[in-house]
């Protein structure tokens, strides 16, 4: 589905309501597209479309499902994020900042739900060999997926989701960085300038 046509959105939830046990979204929309910031003209299509699919989607998904999930005695919205929406991909900023924001409205959205039925996730990926990007598939600094998924589950099953927090333990280092050594992260992932 397209979160970034309202039409999909809307389409997408008659098609989930037509089952009734629905109780948990997943919202994963992502997008990353590397970026020149410098580029004359700068071409603002990727950050427009990265923006609308990225951070609008799961906002659009989630108020159009959140009626339905608050019905359910208990059911669960879990957001996708990234490692960098902490410490930022240089090449990657509309992307970062989308992943930033989704973070926040996470906080928010789980602050608005605690006294509900619906509990709220975030789940925050390291870099995961999959074709998000090219060459991330390929990359041996990416997560094995199976390795990733695993985790996760695993991590899901013992309920080890501080502050509702998914978070695998390749991804601390990015997650925590503002508290152990921000520089040093940023400088690690995007060299030094």
């Amino acid at each position: 589905m397209d979160g970034a046509d309202h039409q999909a959105v809307a389409l997408h939830l008659a098609q989930g309501l037509e089952h009734p046990a629905l109780n948990a979204v997943v919202l994963n929309a992502g997008i990353m597209k590397a970026e020149d910031l410098k580029a004359r003209p700068y071409d603002l299509a990727v950050a427009e479309t990265t923006v609308a699919t990225n951070l609008l989607g799961p906002i659009r998904l989630t108020a159009a499902l959140l009626p339905h999930l608050l019905a359910r005695p208990k059911a669960t919205a879990m957001t996708v994020t990234s490692g960098l929406a902490f410490v930022p991909l240089a090449a990657t900023p509309t992307y970062n900042a989308t992943k930033a924001a989704i973070h926040s409205w996470t906080q928010s959205l789980r602050h608005q739900l605690a006294d509900t039925s619906v509990e709220v996730l975030e789940l925050a990926p390291p870099a995961v060999a999959t074709d998000l990007m090219p060459g991330h598939a390929e990359n041996p600094n990416s997560m094995p997926l199976a390795d990733f998924t695993s985790e996760v589950i695993g991590l899901i099953e013992r309920g080890e989701t501080p502050r509702g927090e998914i978070l695998v333990e390749r991804v601390k280092p990015l997650r925590f960085a503002e508290a152990n050594g921000y520089e040093v992260v940023f400088e690690r992932l995007n060299g030094a300038h």
